[in-house]
């Protein structure tokens, strides 16, 4: 009785794997098939949308334009006469654009400030916003 108890939890095992393996076999044919059909599903969507956003035909100048080619040539002239930029002539800072700065104000310039200018500077901006790279705002500056 012992033995036969024995064979029958052995077989009963082999049966429960077997149909675990078969199981996990027809899940990944199942995930297979639906992942198939969202390949079609999503590559029908892009198509469509291919089929609407293409410009069949173009109005220039008061004459039709069917031509793929031509359409492609009409609208790059388009985008290149709107965007195009004018040449300016090439000016440097030695063309006299720039006066010479005089030494009283070069010093000036190169001066640190004082601790008054900057509590000044400071307590002139806005306290509530948005923190800085650091994290703090001006409002926490303030208290400091």
């Amino acid at each position: 009785m012992e033995a036969r108890r024995s064979a029958l939890v052995t077989c009963c095992e082999r049966w429960y794997v077997r149909k675990e393996i078969h199981w996990k076999q027809m899940s990944r044919s199942q995930h297979v098939k639906d992942m198939d059909k969202n390949t079609r599903y999503f590559h029908s969507i892009v198509l469509a949308r291919r089929r609407n956003n293409r410009i069949d035909s173009l109005v220039v100048n008061g004459r039709l334009v069917k031509n793929q080619a031509r359409i492609k040539i009409v609208i790059i002239e388009f985008y290149k006469e709107l965007y195009h930029q004018e040449d300016s002539p090439v000016l440097g800072f030695r063309d006299g654009l720039v006066e010479r700065i005089e030494e009283v104000d070069s010093i000036a310039l190169e001066t640190l400030p004082s601790t008054e200018e900057i509590k000044e500077a400071v307590w002139d901006c806005e306290s509530s916003k948005e923190p800085g790279s650091d994290g703090y705002n001006m409002n926490f500056i303030k208290r400091c």
